[in-house]
């Protein structure tokens, strides 16, 4: 749930920095922080609450710089306070770490370096990192091959087991920015002589067009002119940029009191967008551009196997009874928690589906790279273009519900639901559904948008009817 937001350029950092904050409140947190570097100097902030205690605070304070840092947590490690927010400093003041995901052996590296003399202010993983990354810096001559920065967050991350999406700077290397992936989203935004570091595009929206996702295992060094992508060894890596289609707009909540409210009276559209060019001309069946597999292939699938987490298992569950109605073809449906843990035994003719909101569900990620390693085509139903999951895959199904910011999932649920009935209408066809029922299914599913709608519109009877049933729960 912690978000990350980074700059380097030709501006000041502090407003876009703030900025991008805002952007990621949907995804909850508890403390914010920011890190700006200017002229071998750190200026850190950091507040517990909303991000609108850590704007008084900035605002109090002259926070100056083009290169910086900022981050928004929700406690994993340790108590929510001042000392555990993000961003975290070394001990010797010289780095600056913000970081998502989870550093498993921090015990023993927190314990070598306190025999090292490194002191902690925060019961944080984040912290030893950020500490262990000083250590090898410290470690390093001034006159040493490459350059000590770099090469002190690349032997910090070798060292390190878990998960992790980092963005740090130095004091005494003001105009570097870098970046690491490992489990957890970074990616790179380009702009105008300037670029950014976040865990979500919708960071630096309308700031930067072109983005560069980092794979895992992946460094980005960025300074205010260039960038450069490796491996956490120093190989090089050829960087893939992508335009990001249509705008990315930051979170509107318009005249609705919460953003679930929105997402729940947005269903309507959202099914609209799942079904858009998705039917046949001929009304009979549902065609998807994105599987990369022919028809003869698909008849040939004996099983399929869908995986995914939470909400997204759920609807899974759901797919499970439609497609084996409609498609007669066997399903199981699995934890992707679970999942690459299992020796579970699959056939040769198996497909495999992931689903995922996010694109980004760690769990389901490493069961899809289980999968892919065993040999099985492994597709995809995700809402976020570009997410590791859509790249990662096969081939796929976008939902285009739209960005979901309401933790509990609404139209991103309803969405694949609806592709699910799509897919089994569409494998179905590939059988021996006739299609007098195929072009009833098209004409039922069409209809599920206007229907969802006449649902809503009696929202106000229902509060009426939960007010007078429930008054405790009148809002």
């Amino acid at each position: 749930m912690c978000g990350i937001i980074g700059y380097i350029g030709r501006q000041e950092a502090t407003p876009i920095l703030l900025d991008g904050l805002k952007r990621l409140e949907y995804r909850g947190y508890d403390s914010s922080g920011i890190a700006v570097a200017e002229q071998n100097r750190l200026t850190v902030i950091k507040r517990t609450g909303r991000v609108e205690s850590l704007f008084r605070a900035v605002t109090a304070t002259e926070l100056h710089g083009r290169c910086g840092i900022s981050h928004t947590r929700w406690a994993t490690h340790g108590r929510v306070s001042d000392e555990n927010a993000h961003p975290h400093i070394s001990s010797d003041g010289k780095i600056a770490l913000v970081h998502n995901g989870v550093i498993e052996n921090f015990e023993q590296i927190k314990k070598f370096l306190l025999e090292q003399g490194y002191a902690f202010q925060s019961d944080t993983d984040t912290e030893v990192l950020c500490n262990l990354i000083a250590y090898h810096y410290n470690k390093q001559s001034a006159g040493e091959g490459g350059d000590r920065f770099e090469q002190a967050v690349r032997k910090s991350l070798l060292h390190v087991e878990g998960t992790y999406g980092i963005a740090v700077i130095c004091t005494e290397a003001p105009g570097k920015l870098l970046g690491a992936r490992k489990g957890s989203p970074i990616v790179l935004g380009v702009g105008q002589e300037e670029f950014f570091l976040a865990s979500d595009v919708s960071a630096f929206a309308g700031r930067a067009r072109n983005v560069a996702y980092l794979d895992d295992g992946q460094v980005v060094v960025i300074t205010p002119s260039a960038f450069r992508i490796a491996t956490v060894l120093d190989e090089m890596i050829a960087p893939v940029l992508s335009k990001l289609d249509g705008p990315v707009e930051a979170p509107d909540i318009g005249d609705y009191d919460h953003f679930m409210q929105k997402e729940i009276f947005e269903q309507p559209r959202s099914l609209e967008n799942a079904m858009r060019g998705r039917f046949s001309g001929d009304g009979s069946t549902a065609q998807f551009g994105g599987l990369n597999m022919e028809p003869r292939e698909i008849r040939q699938i004996d099983r399929i196997v869908l995986i995914g987490c939470g909400t997204a298992r759920h609807a899974c569950l759901v797919a499970e009874y439609l497609i084996e109605r409609y498609a007669r073809i066997p399903v199981e449906v699995e934890y992707a928690s679970e999942f690459r843990y299992r020796n579970a035994p699959l056939d040769k003719n198996t497909l495999v589906f992931v689903m995922s909101q996010s694109g980004e569900t760690i769990d389901t990620l490493e069961a899809l790279r289980e999968s892919k390693r065993k040999g099985y085509r492994t597709l995809a139903i995700t809402n976020v273009v570009g997410s590791s999951i859509a790249r990662e895959s096969d081939g796929g199904i976008y939902q285009h519900a739209g960005q979901e910011i309401g933790v509990a999932s609404t139209k991103a649920f309803t969405s694949q639901v609806l592709i699910s009935a799509m897919l089994a209408l569409y494998l179905g066809r590939l059988r021996d559904l006739s299609f007098s029922y195929g072009t009833e299914m098209v004409r039922a599913l069409r209809a599920v948008p206007e229907l969802a709608k006449r649902v809503l519109e009696q929202a106000d009877a229902a509060a009426r009817v939960r007010d007078r049933r429930c008054p405790q729960l009148r809002c």
